[in-house]
């Protein structure tokens, strides 16, 4: 059975060596390129004698040429089915009539092929095919002008044989051309494996971080939906609130006014009654009869008499009071606001799952005997005076520092310190079996503890002393600590306006934890505000 290829040779033209273009035939039978016979005769024509370049077959005139339809359509049928080949821009150098791609070049003879005259080109070693090109100088040795075929691996060049054996690099290491190129594949094929693993971790990574955006984005829709609608309910619960206690203070004061104002009827009527006694004992006073004067007094006895009672005498007789104090009990209306506004602060701290710790208390029997507590247990400052505190398990030797009463196993706590301009501090968390005594002691230097640290107004955070440093500074005195103890975060916020992010410290907390504060050096204070 034919194969492609022995289909190909039969569609070839004998003239050009190419595919037929517009085939056409000679009446002998031989079948030509329309193009290709038509320039074979036209150098025919001085001499007059036509033969056909197949046959030899003579011709007494210019031979006619009839069209081979059956072979156009065969030959337009193989070029749909054969592969399309590539085309480099380098054509065939002996397909004169019509550029054809180039298949190979032969570095010996310098010239390109088509697949027709690749077949019919020498097969010997001294020819050297490559991929087509047009560049001849860059393969050749510029000294010798020989093909280039070793690789010497001691000066990493491309040399040829007249190199190798009397040249430059003559008793040098050299590799065949096709086995430094497969070396050099196979190094280039294990850097291209790690490159493609490179880029997979890379692609991976960026898909990561698109979907860490997306959840990003989709979380911070979620929270701004939830906030809105908390501060809308706060707004709501305000307003109620506003109007409670607004209505509390008109209640009040309906009551005062409505006592005052029965009050004020009584004594108008008390001062109309005064009136007209008054005037009729002016009258008597301005009659000249004794008689009359002193008849008048012994009949009208009450009137007298009420008139020469005391004050105390006249409010015992049943008159309403104004209320104690004046007139509206802003005590209540204070109580009342009170509670509204913890019941609303109450559940904005549930919505946003934080709990406000306001019951900080530090432990004086943890306290360093150079530390100062205050009264109230907020407060811890330093100073040189030795207090010679009893010595306990649980007190300090060394570290000037103390710990807070409470400890935190689970939830969201928040609390806020104030920090001294002056001195050094440290704010954090440990565990309670942290050490006592000794450098190991100090928050920040072990692996039982984490702080926020400050030392000359610079910033840092730390822990078991690996130390990472912050900028800029503290710009106001207040800080703000978070602890979420399942999440494993410790987060510290500087509390000016707007709140900053200082640092957020991540980690699986096993054990119970307690706020430790750390103080040195004269004006060095911490206070626990809320």
């Amino acid at each position: 059975m034919a194969t492609a290829e022995d289909l190909r040779e039969e569609l070839t033209c004998p003239i050009c060596l190419s595919l037929y273009t517009e085939p056409v035939n000679l009446s002998c039978g031989h079948n030509f390129c329309l193009g290709c016979i038509e320039s074979v005769l036209g150098t025919q024509e001085d001499p007059g004698l036509y033969t056909c370049p197949e046959c030899r077959k003579e011709f007494s005139n210019r031979p006619k040429l009839q069209r081979n339809i059956a072979l156009c359509n065969v030959v337009k049928h193989l070029q749909i089915t054969q592969p399309e080949q590539k085309d480099t821009g380098v054509f065939c150098t002996y397909c004169v009539h019509s550029p054809v791609p180039a298949a190979k070049s032969c570095l010996l003879c310098e010239a390109s092929l088509c697949d027709t005259h690749l077949r019919v080109h020498s097969k010997s070693e001294e020819h050297v095919l490559t991929e087509p090109t047009t560049s001849w100088g860059n393969r050749k040795c510029y000294k010798h002008r020989e093909l280039l075929k070793y690789y010497c691996t001691e000066d990493a060049v491309c040399i040829c044989v007249s190199c190798s054996l009397a040249g430059v690099h003559r008793g040098h290491q050299v590799e065949l051309l096709n086995e430094a190129s497969e070396k050099k594949k196979e190094k280039l094929r294990n850097v291209l494996q790690k490159l493609t693993t490179k880029r997979e971790k890379t692609e991976k990574r960026v898909q990561s971080l698109q979907e860490h955006r997306r959840g990003v984005q989709e979380k911070a829709a979620g929270v701004t939906e939830r906030l809105t609608a908390l501060i809308r309910d706060i707004r709501k619960q305000l307003e109620d609130l506003e109007k409670r206690v607004l209505s509390d203070v008109t209640r009040q004061q309906e009551q005062v006014l409505l006592t005052i104002s029965d009050l004020i009827q009584q004594l108008e009527k008390e001062k109309d009654e005064l009136t007209r006694k008054m005037g009729y004992i002016e009258e008597l006073c301005n009659m000249t009869d004794p008689l009359t004067v002193l008849q008048e007094q012994e009949s009208h006895r009450g009137d007298f008499c009420g008139a020469e009672k005391g004050d105390n005498e006249v409010t015992q007789r049943g008159y309403k009071q104004v209320p104690a104090g004046g007139d509206l009990d802003e005590g209540l209306i204070s109580v009342t606001l009170y509670r509204g506004l913890a019941y609303i602060v109450n559940n904005v701290q549930r919505e946003i799952y934080m709990q406000v710790t306001s019951d900080i208390l530090l432990d004086i029997n943890t306290a360093q005997k150079n530390v100062i507590v205050s009264g109230d247990l907020k407060t811890v400052s330093w100073s040189l005076i030795n207090h010679l505190r009893p010595e306990t398990p649980e007190r300090f030797t060394d570290a000037p520092q103390v710990l807070s009463t409470r400890s935190f196993s689970s939830g969201r706590h928040y609390w806020e310190v104030q920090t001294s301009e002056s001195g050094f501090w440290r704010l954090g968390v440990c565990y309670p079996s942290m050490g006592r005594g000794g450098r190991q002691s100090v928050i920040g230097d072990n692996n039982k503890s984490w702080c926020l640290y400050s030392y000359n107004k610079d910033l840092y955070v730390t822990h078991n002393t690996i130390v990472t440093s912050l900028h800029p500074p503290l710009s106001c005195d207040t800080v703000g600590i978070l602890l979420d103890y399942e999440a494993g975060r410790l987060t510290f916020y500087e509390l000016c306006d707007p709140v900053r992010h200082l640092h957020t410290i991540t980690v699986t907390f096993t054990k119970p934890l307690h706020a430790a504060f750390w103080v040195w050096c004269d004006g060095a204070c911490v206070r626990i505000l809320r």
